[in-house]
Protein backbone atom coordinates (compact mmCIF):
# COMPACT_ATOMS: atom_id res chain seq x y z
CA UNK A 1 0.00 0.00 0.00
CA UNK A 2 1.35 3.46 -0.86
CA UNK A 3 0.17 7.02 -0.50
CA UNK A 4 -0.24 7.87 -4.21
CA UNK A 5 -4.04 7.75 -4.22
CA UNK A 6 -4.32 9.86 -1.06
CA UNK A 7 -1.71 12.36 -2.29
CA UNK A 8 -3.64 12.90 -5.53
CA UNK A 9 -6.89 13.40 -3.62
CA UNK A 10 -5.20 15.83 -1.23
CA UNK A 11 -3.69 17.86 -4.08
CA UNK A 12 -7.08 18.05 -5.81
CA UNK A 13 -8.53 19.34 -2.55
CA UNK A 14 -5.84 22.05 -2.34
CA UNK A 15 -6.53 23.11 -5.91
CA UNK A 16 -10.32 22.94 -6.05
CA UNK A 17 -11.35 23.65 -2.47
CA UNK A 18 -8.62 25.97 -1.23
CA UNK A 19 -7.65 27.53 -4.55
CA UNK A 20 -3.88 27.29 -4.01
CA UNK A 21 -1.60 28.28 -6.87
CA UNK A 22 -0.05 25.67 -9.21
CA UNK A 23 3.42 26.53 -7.85
CA UNK A 24 2.34 25.86 -4.26
CA UNK A 25 0.66 22.59 -5.24
CA UNK A 26 3.79 21.52 -7.11
CA UNK A 27 5.83 22.07 -3.93
CA UNK A 28 3.38 19.94 -1.93
CA UNK A 29 3.57 17.22 -4.61
CA UNK A 30 7.38 17.10 -4.55
CA UNK A 31 7.56 16.97 -0.76
CA UNK A 32 4.91 14.24 -0.44
CA UNK A 33 6.42 12.07 -3.18
CA UNK A 34 9.77 12.35 -1.41
CA UNK A 35 8.15 11.30 1.88
CA UNK A 36 6.25 8.44 0.21
CA UNK A 37 9.46 7.15 -1.43
CA UNK A 38 11.18 7.23 1.97
CA UNK A 39 8.40 5.15 3.55
CA UNK A 40 8.62 2.64 0.69
CA UNK A 41 12.38 2.39 1.12
CA UNK A 42 11.90 1.76 4.84
CA UNK A 43 9.34 -0.94 3.96
CA UNK A 44 6.58 0.69 6.00
CA UNK A 45 3.64 -1.66 5.45
CA UNK A 46 0.81 0.80 5.98
CA UNK A 47 1.71 4.50 5.57
CA UNK A 48 -1.66 5.42 7.08
CA UNK A 49 -0.60 3.79 10.35
CA UNK A 50 2.73 5.53 10.87
CA UNK A 51 3.68 7.21 14.14
CA UNK A 52 5.50 10.39 15.09
CA UNK A 53 8.84 8.56 15.28
CA UNK A 54 8.55 7.51 11.62
CA UNK A 55 8.21 11.16 10.63
CA UNK A 56 11.13 12.17 12.85
CA UNK A 57 13.27 9.50 11.16
CA UNK A 58 12.42 11.08 7.81
CA UNK A 59 13.34 14.54 9.10
CA UNK A 60 16.70 13.29 10.39
CA UNK A 61 17.30 11.68 6.99
CA UNK A 62 16.76 15.07 5.36
CA UNK A 63 19.24 16.63 7.78
CA UNK A 64 21.79 13.94 6.93
CA UNK A 65 21.43 14.91 3.26
CA UNK A 66 22.45 18.47 4.23
CA UNK A 67 19.18 20.01 3.10
CA UNK A 68 18.71 23.69 3.87
CA UNK A 69 16.78 24.31 7.13
CA UNK A 70 14.12 26.16 5.13
CA UNK A 71 13.58 23.07 2.92
CA UNK A 72 13.29 20.81 5.97
CA UNK A 73 10.82 23.25 7.54
CA UNK A 74 8.70 23.21 4.39
CA UNK A 75 8.67 19.39 4.35
CA UNK A 76 7.47 19.31 7.96
CA UNK A 77 4.65 21.75 7.20
CA UNK A 78 3.63 19.72 4.13
CA UNK A 79 3.44 16.46 6.09
CA UNK A 80 1.47 18.12 8.91
CA UNK A 81 -1.10 19.58 6.50
CA UNK A 82 -1.38 16.28 4.62
CA UNK A 83 -2.04 14.14 7.70
CA UNK A 84 -4.40 16.73 9.11
CA UNK A 85 -6.39 16.34 5.89
CA UNK A 86 -6.34 12.53 6.17
CA UNK A 87 -7.65 12.78 9.73
CA UNK A 88 -10.40 15.20 8.68
CA UNK A 89 -11.54 12.72 6.03
CA UNK A 90 -11.39 9.89 8.62
CA UNK A 91 -8.82 7.92 6.63
CA UNK A 92 -6.81 7.71 9.84
CA UNK A 93 -7.98 7.49 13.45
CA UNK A 94 -5.37 9.85 14.86
CA UNK A 95 -3.00 12.40 13.39
CA UNK A 96 0.66 11.32 13.91
CA UNK A 97 1.83 14.91 13.41
CA UNK A 98 -0.35 16.33 16.18
CA UNK A 99 2.50 16.37 18.70
CA UNK A 100 5.12 17.24 16.11
CA UNK A 101 6.47 20.71 16.77
CA UNK A 102 5.96 23.22 13.99
CA UNK A 103 9.29 24.50 12.66
CA UNK A 104 10.36 27.94 13.83
CA UNK A 105 10.28 29.42 10.37
CA UNK A 106 11.64 32.75 11.53
CA UNK A 107 15.03 31.09 12.02
CA UNK A 108 15.18 30.31 8.33
CA UNK A 109 14.21 33.67 6.87
CA UNK A 110 16.67 35.06 4.32
CA UNK A 111 18.72 38.14 5.11
CA UNK A 112 16.82 41.34 5.71
CA UNK A 113 18.08 44.54 4.13
CA UNK A 114 18.59 47.54 6.38
CA UNK A 115 16.92 50.81 5.39
CA UNK A 116 20.31 52.06 4.16
CA UNK A 117 20.79 48.91 2.06
CA UNK A 118 17.33 49.30 0.52
CA UNK A 119 18.27 52.86 -0.44
CA UNK A 120 21.50 51.62 -2.02
CA UNK A 121 19.64 48.89 -3.90
CA UNK A 122 17.01 51.28 -5.26
CA UNK A 123 19.61 53.91 -6.16
CA UNK A 124 21.44 51.26 -8.20
CA UNK A 125 18.30 51.04 -10.35
CA UNK A 126 18.84 54.29 -12.17
CA UNK A 127 18.97 55.46 -15.74
CA UNK A 128 16.66 56.83 -18.39
CA UNK A 129 16.33 53.83 -20.68
CA UNK A 130 12.94 52.10 -20.92
CA UNK A 131 14.25 49.07 -19.01
CA UNK A 132 15.75 51.25 -16.25
CA UNK A 133 12.51 53.16 -15.69
CA UNK A 134 10.54 49.89 -15.57
CA UNK A 135 12.96 48.26 -13.13
CA UNK A 136 12.89 51.25 -10.78
CA UNK A 137 9.08 51.21 -10.77
CA UNK A 138 9.06 47.43 -10.12
CA UNK A 139 11.32 47.57 -7.09
CA UNK A 140 9.94 50.80 -5.63
CA UNK A 141 6.51 49.14 -5.74
CA UNK A 142 7.74 45.85 -4.24
CA UNK A 143 9.35 47.57 -1.27
CA UNK A 144 6.46 50.01 -0.80
CA UNK A 145 3.77 47.32 -0.80
CA UNK A 146 5.44 44.05 0.26
CA UNK A 147 3.99 42.27 -2.79
CA UNK A 148 5.09 38.73 -3.58
CA UNK A 149 6.91 38.45 -6.91
CA UNK A 150 4.03 36.34 -8.28
CA UNK A 151 1.61 39.13 -7.32
CA UNK A 152 3.80 41.79 -8.90
CA UNK A 153 4.05 40.09 -12.31
CA UNK A 154 0.28 39.44 -12.29
CA UNK A 155 -0.65 43.11 -11.84
CA UNK A 156 -2.82 44.74 -14.48
CA UNK A 157 -2.93 48.42 -15.39
CA UNK A 158 -6.41 48.72 -13.87
CA UNK A 159 -5.09 47.47 -10.51
CA UNK A 160 -3.37 50.81 -9.85
CA UNK A 161 -5.48 53.68 -8.55
CA UNK A 162 -3.35 56.84 -8.56
CA UNK A 163 -6.15 58.99 -7.20
CA UNK A 164 -6.38 56.92 -4.03
CA UNK A 165 -2.71 55.89 -4.07
CA UNK A 166 -3.46 52.17 -3.80
CA UNK A 167 -2.77 48.96 -5.67
CA UNK A 168 -5.14 45.99 -5.84
CA UNK A 169 -3.62 42.52 -5.99
CA UNK A 170 -4.78 38.91 -5.94
CA UNK A 171 -2.77 36.86 -3.45
CA UNK A 172 -2.66 33.25 -2.34
CA UNK A 173 -5.99 31.46 -2.41
CA UNK A 174 -7.27 34.04 -4.93
CA UNK A 175 -7.77 36.52 -2.07
CA UNK A 176 -7.95 40.18 -3.05
CA UNK A 177 -6.27 42.84 -0.96
CA UNK A 178 -5.71 46.58 -1.25
CA UNK A 179 -2.29 48.02 -0.36
CA UNK A 180 -1.18 51.69 -0.24
CA UNK A 181 1.74 52.28 -2.60
CA UNK A 182 3.31 55.43 -1.12
CA UNK A 183 4.54 58.60 -2.83
CA UNK A 184 7.94 57.33 -4.08
CA UNK A 185 6.47 54.19 -5.64
CA UNK A 186 3.59 56.15 -7.13
CA UNK A 187 5.97 58.63 -8.76
CA UNK A 188 8.15 55.85 -10.20
CA UNK A 189 5.11 53.96 -11.46
CA UNK A 190 3.56 57.05 -13.02
CA UNK A 191 6.81 57.77 -14.84
CA UNK A 192 7.00 54.19 -16.14
CA UNK A 193 3.40 54.12 -17.38
CA UNK A 194 3.62 57.50 -19.12
CA UNK A 195 7.19 57.53 -20.43
CA UNK A 196 8.52 53.98 -20.78
CA UNK A 197 5.71 51.46 -21.05
CA UNK A 198 4.30 52.79 -24.37
CA UNK A 199 7.70 52.03 -25.96
CA UNK A 200 7.46 48.37 -24.88
CA UNK A 201 4.18 47.75 -26.66
CA UNK A 202 4.38 46.20 -30.10
CA UNK A 203 2.97 48.38 -32.87
CA UNK A 204 -0.82 48.17 -32.96
CA UNK A 205 -0.98 45.93 -29.88
CA UNK A 206 -2.21 46.63 -26.37
CA UNK A 207 -1.63 44.75 -23.12
CA UNK A 208 -3.53 44.70 -19.85
CA UNK A 209 -0.39 43.69 -17.95
CA UNK A 210 1.32 46.42 -15.93
CA UNK A 211 4.99 45.44 -16.20
CA UNK A 212 6.14 44.40 -19.65
CA UNK A 213 9.18 42.69 -21.13
CA UNK A 214 11.02 43.97 -24.19
CA UNK A 215 8.71 41.75 -26.27
CA UNK A 216 5.60 43.52 -25.00
CA UNK A 217 4.50 40.53 -22.90
CA UNK A 218 4.20 40.32 -19.12
CA UNK A 219 7.54 40.31 -17.32
CA UNK A 220 8.36 36.91 -15.78
CA UNK A 221 9.18 35.94 -12.21
CA UNK A 222 12.51 34.56 -13.42
CA UNK A 223 13.44 37.95 -14.89
CA UNK A 224 12.62 39.70 -11.60
CA UNK A 225 14.92 37.24 -9.80
CA UNK A 226 17.76 37.98 -12.24
CA UNK A 227 17.26 41.71 -11.90
CA UNK A 228 17.36 41.55 -8.08
CA UNK A 229 20.68 39.70 -8.21
CA UNK A 230 22.04 42.17 -10.77
CA UNK A 231 21.14 45.31 -8.85
CA UNK A 232 22.26 43.82 -5.51
CA UNK A 233 25.67 43.30 -7.10
CA UNK A 234 25.64 46.86 -8.47
CA UNK A 235 24.82 48.15 -4.96
CA UNK A 236 27.65 46.05 -3.43
CA UNK A 237 25.21 44.16 -1.22
CA UNK A 238 26.91 40.94 -0.09
CA UNK A 239 23.85 39.31 1.46
CA UNK A 240 22.07 36.48 -0.33
CA UNK A 241 18.88 38.21 -1.41
CA UNK A 242 15.90 37.42 -3.58
CA UNK A 243 12.70 39.27 -4.57
CA UNK A 244 11.17 37.98 -1.32
CA UNK A 245 13.88 39.84 0.62
CA UNK A 246 12.17 43.12 -0.28
CA UNK A 247 8.90 41.74 1.14
CA UNK A 248 10.65 40.61 4.35
CA UNK A 249 12.37 44.00 4.63
CA UNK A 250 9.06 45.81 4.09
CA UNK A 251 7.42 43.94 6.99
CA UNK A 252 10.41 44.19 9.33
CA UNK A 253 10.87 47.94 8.78
CA UNK A 254 7.18 48.59 9.47
CA UNK A 255 7.33 46.67 12.76
CA UNK A 256 10.59 48.38 13.75
CA UNK A 257 8.78 51.70 13.46
CA UNK A 258 5.86 50.61 15.63
CA UNK A 259 3.31 49.34 13.10
CA UNK A 260 0.56 47.14 14.56
CA UNK A 261 1.06 43.44 13.85
CA UNK A 262 -2.52 43.05 12.59
CA UNK A 263 -2.02 45.85 10.08
CA UNK A 264 1.18 44.24 8.79
CA UNK A 265 -0.69 40.93 8.54
CA UNK A 266 -3.34 42.58 6.38
CA UNK A 267 -0.78 44.33 4.18
CA UNK A 268 1.11 41.07 3.59
CA UNK A 269 -2.07 39.11 2.92
CA UNK A 270 -1.38 36.49 5.60
CA UNK A 271 -4.46 34.46 6.52
CA UNK A 272 -2.92 33.48 9.87
CA UNK A 273 -1.25 36.00 12.17
CA UNK A 274 1.25 33.36 13.31
CA UNK A 275 2.84 33.67 9.87
CA UNK A 276 3.30 37.41 10.42
CA UNK A 277 4.70 36.89 13.93
CA UNK A 278 7.92 35.50 12.47
CA UNK A 279 8.90 39.12 11.82
CA UNK A 280 8.60 40.04 15.49
CA UNK A 281 11.01 37.20 16.30
CA UNK A 282 13.34 38.40 13.57
CA UNK A 283 13.23 41.96 14.89
CA UNK A 284 14.11 40.76 18.40
CA UNK A 285 17.09 38.82 17.06
CA UNK A 286 18.29 41.90 15.18
CA UNK A 287 17.94 44.07 18.30
CA UNK A 288 19.95 41.53 20.31
CA UNK A 289 22.64 41.54 17.62
CA UNK A 290 22.85 45.35 17.64
CA UNK A 291 22.96 45.40 21.45
CA UNK A 292 25.80 42.88 21.51
CA UNK A 293 27.75 44.81 18.87
CA UNK A 294 27.44 48.32 20.29
CA UNK A 295 26.80 48.05 24.05
CA UNK A 296 29.95 48.70 26.13
CA UNK A 297 29.17 45.67 28.33
CA UNK A 298 27.54 43.15 25.92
Amino acid sequence: MNLAKFIDEFLNYLSLERGLSPNTIMSYRRDLHKFSAFLDKCKVGNPLAICRDDILTFIYALKDKKLEPSSIARNIVTIKVFYRYLASQQYIKSDPTELLESPKLWQYLPDILSVEEVERFLNAVRGVKVKDVRDRACFELMYATGLRVSELVSLKLVDCDFRLGIVRCIGKGQKERIVPMGKKAQEALDRYIKQARPNQLKKGKESKCLFLSKNGTSISRQMIWKLVKHYACMAHIKKQISPHTLRHSFATHLLERGADLRIVQELLGHSNISTTQVYTHLDKERLKSIHKKFHPRP
